[in-house]
């Protein structure tokens, strides 16, 4: 019978996606014994291709990855292109973000996440990280009312025990742990969308500069993401409402297809073009894109981090965001609390404070974009005759996705919505004439989109400067802020 094990370091990660690896390479540059370990062998196969210039030039950078990202040779994306809102024709806005960054700082990448998240996963190896693959965690090891490490089975079926003064669950959606920090997930009860996609080869690109943008069009069903990855593969999915599941039932080839002909756009761009039918592309695959929040982050000892804390609907290519930015912003409270164990509960409030207030901005954000469907098919007037309501259709729909046991204002607070002319601002600026045919818009010039970008954007000036130069107070009333160099939480200067 095989023998079981005992490890012991100070911090285990659970899942080497993004999020893991970018956690676990940030505390081991502290100097820090790491484990991750990860369920599957990379490379691997994962949705989510399409990345948001924090990640690229801010963690990446911090990562020290941007190398091999450019021997990689990914799609440059500079913005994105939307059919979306009242305008008929598609409209694009630029990564802006900065003038600091007006060159290569405001584009990002596609990227086949096989080959990204192994750059991320090699890189925590490199970096000092024991990486385990092909090992599953069962379940976590708790004292006294904190976690005090893993139970895991390898490859060959042994079990082996880590005890470690931080567990960090980056297992994503699927994670089997996360119920150990306590609470449950809140749903949405209207932003539960079915996904449905697969990949093309030869199908048509925008033209310069913009041929690396993902496109992305509303039609009545949902809406369509159409990414290029390379010249001749791009990602094309259809994101469907709730009661719209019928259609992914049975042929999903067949299924894929006629929702194509639905959209006039994506049809065009896909004229010629084929199937993948083989590989790991060559799956039509489902994925529920159900948003929730955890109602906790972290307990002792234990922390979640991206998925495993919560998701948002996708359609401002948030994912690898939110999971790379609750990455650093982990790290930071994992070292604090590994160089003064008695500033844990202080680094994690603040760790949660932060990430919980960036999901919120998207959230936002996304309510303002699904806002701009102005016609009675629009998400808010279909949440408004669901629920009967007497009020304005954006009451109606934060009353719906609110669920009220999240906490989260952006979720339940329909005043904060209705008491600002963010979405109207939205809505302006995306129909507002241009000099030129193709010209941007500056979606900067709204005070939301301004705000979704802030946090990236002191990302990528920590990287660029090699400390923290600019966040020096903090967020919220007796909270904390990054230490000079990034890695640690600290007081504020008085």
């Amino acid at each position: 019978m095989p023998t079981e094990t005992t490890l012991e370091y100070d911090a285990v990660v659970v899942g080497g996606g993004p999020a893991g690896a970018t956690v676990a390479t940030l505390v081991s540059l502290r100097g820090h014994r790491v484990l991750l370990l990860e369920k599957e062998r990379f490379p691997r196969y994962q949705i989510g291709e399409s990345l948001l210039p924090s990640t690229v030039h801010g963690v990446c950078q911090l990562l020290g990855v941007t190398e091999e990202l450019e021997r990689a040779a990914f799609t440059v994306k500079r913005g994105g292109t939307f059919r979306w809102g009242s305008n008929p024709e598609p409209w694009t806005f630029a990564f802006a973000i900065s003038p600091k960054f007006a060159g290569e700082g405001a584009t990002a990448y596609q990227v086949e996440r096989m080959k990204f998240d192994q750059i991320l996963l090699d890189n925590a190896r490199a970096k000092g990280v024991e990486v385990r693959e092909q090992c599953s965690v069962l379940d976590v090891v708790e004292e006294d009312g904190r976690v005090t490490g893993v139970r895991f089975a390898d490859q060959d079926g042994v079990r082996h025990t880590v005890l470690a003064r931080h567990v960090v669950d980056a297992s994503g959606h699927k994670s089997r742990i996360h119920p150990k920090v306590g609470g449950k997930r809140v749903y949405s009860e209207y932003f539960r969308n079915i996904a449905l996609f697969g990949y093309f080869l030869g199908g048509k690109r925008m033209p310069p500069p913009n041929q690396g943008n993902i496109l992305a069009a509303a039609f009545e069903a949902g809406w369509f993401w159409y990414i290029p990855l390379t010249e001749e593969l791009t990602s094309v999915g259809a994101v469907l409402r709730q009661e719209e599941l019928e259609r992914v039932q049975g042929d999903r080839e067949q299924a894929l297809l006629s929702l194509v002909d639905e959209c006039p756009l994506i049809a065009d761009y896909l004229t010629g073009a084929r199937l993948v039918d083989s590989g790991p592309y060559g799956e039509i695959r489902v994925r529920k894109d159900y948003s929730y929040s955890k109602e906790s982050f972290w307990r002792p000892g234990m922390v979640l981090v991206g998925d495993a804390a919560c998701f948002i609907d996708p359609v401002f290519s948030s994912g690898v965001h939110l999971a790379t930015y609750s990455a650093l912003m982990a790290a930071r409270s994992v070292n604090t609390a590994l160089r003064d164990p008695s500033a844990e509960q202080a680094a994690f409030e603040e760790y949660e404070a932060r990430y919980r207030h960036e999901y919120a901005l998207f959230h936002d954000f996304l309510v303002a974009f699904y806002d701009m469907h102005q016609d009675e098919e629009s998400y808010f007037w279909k949440a408004k005759r669901v629920t009967h309501h007497t009020a304005t259709e954006i009451e109606a729909f934060v009353e719906l996705v609110g669920g009220g046991a999240s906490g989260e204002t952006a979720l339940i607070n329909a005043g904060s919505y209705i008491e600002r002319r963010d979405f109207q601002e939205l809505t302006e600026i995306v129909e507002s004439p241009v000099l030129a045919q193709g010209e941007d818009r500056n979606l900067l010039q709204a005070s939301l989109a301004r705000s979704v970008v802030k946090a990236g954007a002191r990302i990528q000036v920590q990287a660029a400067m090699g400390e923290n130069v600019d966040e020096v107070l903090p967020m919220r009333e007796g909270g904390l802020v990054p230490s000079l160099d990034g890695m640690h939480w600290t007081a504020p200067a008085a």
